[in-house]
């Protein structure tokens, strides 16, 4: 029976040369390894030196149709699956000329790579499935007791080490855990290739968005995450975390063109767990305007926003919406950052702020943004939308649903009250819907001149949620020495009852904007005509839990 583990002829043809020629000189030279390779594989190691024996000559069958058929043979899988223990296998690859090949080094076709590209075509993609690479990592990896399969250049250090301590030969433990990398690997190998087919198929039943971009529930969906980052802890410190990016495949479903996970921090401490989740509810807010604006948020909802005609105004109105929660909060910012919008909070306000994140810097506010070393910048880019869809785990499973965007025609709402908003309290109405998005459930948001003074989140019952967010705006403007009143609020739900139209009025709001569809509408409706209220239905709920 052949030593098992021992390497005596291994099978090279990968498309990450990285290392490869190292690797095959080191199997040659030192251990006496025969190398048996492919097509630009080979020519590569034969450039370096490295004596190959050309798969067609091993075969005795050449490569054909393009390279599509090379190594699905006989004496490839045959040597590959044969049990080294079993004496009819045996019997039978010597009654058919089949060697042994102990040790397989393969990588695949950058399918994941390819189809990133958005201008690929589909005839190109699909030159850019590997069928030849992945049936040798499988057949190889099944028969893991007597071959040594290498999928991962990372691995060649270690193999090699092993085999120097083993008089050539890898150990048991060794194999299987390449064993399970390859499985690993062409799993989400696979995955890529039909999640990325099932998008280009109009109605199949895999594909998870249909043509409107409508999430269309697949019976299974798979995906690959890869780990970008170990994190220091989780939502506390006796949580272990870490934060993953998803697979090129699915990257176009559940990140936007300018994701937080892969943004780039140009400084600071690394971001913790709850700064992953602010950062992504404060740049998903932030994102819904046109106008330059600035977002403020702290435990997940927006202490502070404000559009103005440029970004450092917009961050001095936020500001004063609610400078005390602002403090250790996340700063968001839908255009470049200047210079005086960082003096603004860093200088005069001497705020501490744990993450900035914008599309991008100056070089003078990086300079300046430098003093505060521990304080997290980042860049993500131009961003121009939001991701397609959205999952969380429940016990047991997944919740996937499409991403919720503020994207209302304002040409379908309708406006049942007596009273039309004004053109200024349409804007300011349109405002406080774009932010009351962000604000947990049941949200009341109320703004004055397009800021978010006033916020009512996550209370069990809508009333106190408007008495909480009119409290904090009568506040706001004391404290800015304005008259309150002339309020516009936005509800992210509609309103069970008339009582939240008449706590409402009751603190000078003007004008509201609100989904509609409850059973009771009309006595909103009768509420908002006796107080002289102008109000809008949107047809859309906006629920954040």
């Amino acid at each position: 029976m052949a030593d098992l583990g021992k390497v005596s002829r291994a099978l090279i043809s990968v498309t990450d040369k990285t290392g490869v020629v190292e690797f095959a000189k080191a199997l040659a030279e030192e251990f006496g390894v025969e190398i048996i390779s492919t097509g630009g594989t080979a020519k590569v190691l034969v450039e370096a030196g490295v004596p190959v024996v050309p798969i067609e000559e091993y075969t005795g069958f050449p490569e054909m149709m393009e390279g599509r058929v090379k190594t699905l043979h006989p004496k490839v899988h045959g040597g590959l699956l044969a049990r080294r223990d079993s004496e009819q296998h045996m019997a039978e690859a010597a009654e058919h000329g089949i060697g042994m090949i102990d040790l397989v080094c393969v990588n695949l076709y950058e399918f994941e790579k390819t189809v990133a590209n958005p201008d690929v075509t589909f005839a190109d993609a699909i030159e850019h499935i590997d069928i030849g690479g992945p049936s040798m990592l499988r057949s190889a990896a099944k028969n893991a007791a007597a071959v040594t399969v290498v999928s991962d250049p990372a691995d060649y250090d270690a193999v090699l080490a092993e085999m120097r301590a083993n008089d050539g030969a890898t150990t048991p433990e060794t194999r299987r855990r390449l064993q399970v990398k390859v499985y690993t690997t062409t799993a989400a190998y696979d995955t890529a290739i039909s999640t990325w087919l099932a998008a280009q198929v109009e109605g199949a039943t895999t594909a998870p968005l249909t043509a409107e971009g409508e999430f269309a529930a697949p019976a299974s969906m798979g995906m690959r995450l890869e780990k970008a980052q170990d994190l220091r802890y989780g939502e506390n410190p006796q949580q272990a975390a870490a934060v993953y990016r998803f697979d090129a495949a699915n990257a176009p479903l559940f990140s936007s063109d300018a994701p937080l996970v892969g943004a780039e921090q140009l400084q600071g401490k690394p971001l913790s767990y709850n700064n992953f989740l602010d950062a992504e509810a404060a740049w998903n807010a932030v994102r819904e305007f046109d106008e330059p604006g600035v977002i403020i948020l702290k435990h997940q909802n927006p202490c502070g926003s404000a559009v103005a005609g440029d970004v450092t105004e917009a961050y001095d109105r936020a500001f004063a919406c609610d400078p005390k929660s602002a403090f250790g909060g996340i700063v968001a910012v839908n255009r470049e950052v200047p210079l005086s919008l960082v003096e603004h909070f860093a200088d005069r306000d001497k705020l501490f702020v744990e993450v900035l994140i914008a599309p991008s810097f100056t070089p003078e506010t990086l300079e300046r943004l430098a003093k505060r070393p521990n304080l997290r910048v980042l860049a993500t880019g131009a961003a121009s939308g939001h991701a397609k869809l959205e999952m969380r785990t429940v016990d047991g499973g997944m919740l996937v649903q499409r991403v919720d965007t503020v994207d209302e025609d304002p040409a379908t709402f309708t406006f049942p009250t007596e009273r039309k908003p004004t053109d200024a309290e349409m804007r300011d109405l349109m405002f406080a819907w774009k932010v009351c998005k962000t604000v947990k459930s049941n949200a009341i948001l109320i703004a004055k001149d397009e800021m978010g003074i006033g916020m009512g989140p996550g209370q069990p019952n809508r009333v106190d949620s408007a008495l909480l967010a009119c409290q904090r705006a009568d506040e706001v403007c004391e404290r800015l020495g304005q008259e309150a009143g002339g309020y516009a609020c936005a509800s992210d739900a509609f309103f069970p009852f008339r009582d939240n139209v008449d706590t409402l009025a009751a603190h000078g709001v003007t004008a509201i904007i609100q989904p509609g569809g409850s059973v009771r509408d009309e006595e909103s409706i009768d509420a908002c005509n006796e107080h002289g209220i102008a109000m809008v239905f949107t047809g859309t709920r906006h629920f954040r839990h």
